[in-house]
């Protein structure tokens, strides 16, 4: 948990004053126990953000997964001035609906609330579970420690993907500061928050429809020192302006000066850090006065970097900052994460403590800046991407593999560059991308040898049975890879996002199955052939990407019928009785349009606790979701709430094919034909 002061500063949780700028704090209070928009169930107060309050809440469509609720609450008067600034933030709001990054919260919806006479407009976005690197940099400033170049290189080289994407879509963070930086708890990775474009609207609203209380330079947003000089007096942003900021942040982290002291004095800023003196010069030119003598994008930046690495940097790559305690679980129930893309190349983390000294101590460094440049030459082609309908094989990119791929080592042994250049050979022939690959093979290594968890694996002899494990699981993964997915599914992995997901569940809506069931039938299959992921959080590590790829191929089952049938009930028939075999992790659904108020019995009949059945409603509640879910049970009989169709799914969770029947009987028939409804104008099925 973290405190917000009113000026948007996040706290650590016991704060008492503003570490930024020493206002006092107030801790949040529990709001009243109430959903807001029917959905959201208010926990706390997070604290007052640059446009009003912010909340944590559970989302009780989504299982009670956390998200945050921004309250846009701007300081204006009258309701035609209320109305100008409301429009002003959906059309802002817009813009960021449309970012679909891993690394950047997802902004789900805007809604509102009436709350008593006042009509409230909330902002909902996506749960963060970690720590702002403002709090990391505290903490360690307390034990006399700050950043390291290495830890400053590897922050950077993730951050600048993301600013290069924004960037190409038009979209200017404005206020890069490590307040505005999180280090999720998960994967730890870092995550953009806090976009300025919002504030934006709330001080512009506020400047000119509020002429009684007018605040002054409201539209100059960023903070003092981090933003650019032109956008501190004039009010202009521009990409250069977020690597300005970017590039205060790291210098911030690495000495625990803050901008005021870092800059200003008789002593550089060059003579408060010891840094290589190719990075040194990166520094200032993103640092320079002149907008017109920085460099012009991201990617810049990252060519650039890559030099800096190839020079011959010294030292151990380190672990991402991590928090000095172990982190609290998300409050309320395991979220569903709402992002995967891409992952980077490995980076086998190593402490100084524990890592093997070797000549190859930075070749993962010269691993991970080509796969990221290599996505990026094309204008980042996966980035752009993330607004096409990705299901439309026309689109550009689709299909396309990461060719990023390093050259084998001539310094390994001719039969270990034979086997390592097959591997590469084979996974361009499947069409698997390589950074997603490699990160499968990673997450299974450092399970099955978690020793090495923490070692830099190098191209020395002494390695050579480490790599030839390495090489043996990659290969495990293509075969697994290639049996269980089609080829369309296997050329997106690694792509596969939240956006991708909404898709899914509308095309479902449109075959009356709800997103349970496709859930269902994913998980049978993805817990089959991997049930060591079962109660695991695994949605946004490489495994949830397979996972993906498994629901993608059910959508389109679903669609072709190959996993969906109709129950259709004869005039003068009350019941009816299917028999289906399922092979080890397969499913089945059938729907049924029935009406409200009728009986229905619902009998499976199969080996003793090899399936699973679940019967789902045509519009879920929060006080009904379901009629029946994931249960061994094989009987269920009730009153119908609801006129709509039905889904009944049973999924396999035997080891071997079974044979399996299932009868559906109806009585209290009505002599009105139920009429079939339009998958248009039914609610959405979740």
């Amino acid at each position: 948990m973290t405190l917000l002061c009113s000026n948007g500063h996040t706290n650590p949780a016991d704060s008492r004053f503003c570490c930024i700028c020493g206002q006092a704090l107030v801790a949040p209070k529990r709001s009243a126990d109430k959903l807001l928009g029917q959905r959201y169930h208010i926990e706390r107060e997070l604290g007052q953000g640059g446009f009003g309050r912010a909340y944590l809440a559970l989302d009780t469509y989504r299982f009670n997964e956390p998200c945050v609720l921004k309250e846009f609450a701007p300081l204006v008067q009258g309701d035609q001035a209320l109305k100008k600034a409301q429009e002003l933030f959906e059309r802002e709001a817009g813009v960021l609906y449309e970012l679909q990054h891993p690394q950047i919260p997802k902004f789900r919806e805007m809604f509102r609330a009436v709350d008593g006479e006042s009509d409230r407009l909330f902002l909902v976005q996506d749960y963060v579970d970690g720590r702002t690197y403002r709090s990391l940099m505290n903490a360690r400033r307390d034990e006399g420690r700050y950043f390291s170049e290495l830890e400053v290189l590897q922050l950077m080289t993730q951050l600048l993907p993301v600013l290069d994407y924004i960037h190409k879509l038009g979209v200017i963070h404005r206020d890069i500061a490590p307040d505005n930086l999180m280090l999720r708890f998960d994967d730890q990775l870092p995550v953009l928050i806090d976009f300025g474009g919002v504030k934006q609207v709330a001080a512009i609203a506020s400047q000119y429809y509020n002429p009684n209380h007018p605040v002054p330079a409201l539209t100059r947003l960023g903070k003092v020192g981090y933003a650019p000089h032109e956008q501190m007096e004039r009010g202009t942003a521009s990409p250069d302006s977020d690597l300005h900021a970017l590039a205060v942040t790291m210098l911030v982290l690495m000495t625990g000066e803050e901008p005021q002291d870092l800059f200003q004095g008789s002593v550089p800023w060059t003579s408060k850090v010891d840094l290589s003196p190719h990075l040194t010069q990166i520094f200032q030119r993103m640092l320079s006065p002149r907008p017109s003598d920085r460099y012009p994008s991201a990617q810049a930046v990252l060519q650039a970097l890559q030099s800096t690495l190839s020079g011959g940097t010294s030292g151990y790559i380190t672990q991402p900052p991590a928090p000095t305690a172990a982190p609290s679980p998300s409050p309320g129930a395991t979220a569903t994460p709402t992002y995967a893309a891409t992952y980077a190349a490995p980076t086998y983390a190593a402490s100084p403590a524990t890592a093997r000294k070797s000549g190859a101590g930075i070749w993962v460094w010269l691993l991970l800046i080509p796969v990221i440049l290599g996505a990026g030459t094309g204008g980042w082609w996966l980035a752009n991407r993330l607004l096409l309908p990705v299901d439309d094989p026309s689109s550009p990119g689709v299909g396309a593999v990461d060719e990023t791929e390093p050259e084998v080592s001539s310094t390994l042994p001719p039969e270990e560059q034979a086997r390592q250049a097959a591997l590469g050979e084979r996974r361009r022939q499947l069409g698997v991308d390589y950074a997603l690959l490699v990160n499968l093979t990673n997450q299974t290594f450092f399970d099955r040898y978690p020793e090495q968890r923490g070692q830099t694996l190098s191209d020395s002899p002494e390695d050579a049975d480490w790599r030839s494990r390495w090489t043996a699981i990659a290969s495990e993964w293509l075969d697994q890879l290639e049996t269980h997915l089609s080829p369309a599914a296997r050329q997106r992995l690694g792509q596969f996002t939240a956006a991708d997901r909404d898709r899914w569940r509308q095309r479902v809506n449109e075959q009356f199955v709800s997103s349970r069931a496709l859930n269902d039938l994913t998980d049978a299959r993805f817990f089959h052939l991997w049930p060591d992921q079962q109660g695991q959080d695994f949605l946004e590590t490489p495994m949830g990407q397979v996972w993906q790829a498994i629901a993608f191929d059910y959508v389109d089952a679903i669609e072709q019928g190959a996993v969906l049938d109709e129950i259709v009930l004869e005039a003068g028939r009350f019941s009816i009785d299917l028999s289906d075999r399922l092979e080890p992790g397969d499913g089945q659904i059938y729907i049924a349009n029935l009406g409200e108020e009728q009986l229905l019995r619902l009998s499976l009949q199969a080996p003793s606790n090899s399936t699973l059945l679940s019967l789902y409603l045509p519009r879920p509640t929060p006080e009904q979701p379901v009629l029946l879910e994931d249960a061994p049970d094989t009987v269920w009989a009730g009153q119908l709430p609801q006129t709509g169709y039905y889904e009944v799914v049973v999924v396999s969770r035997h080891g071997e094919p079974l044979n399996y029947r299932l009868s559906l009987a109806v009585d209290n028939i009505s002599t009105t034909p139920i009429e079939t409804p339009d998958p248009d104008e039914e609610p959405p099925k979740n």
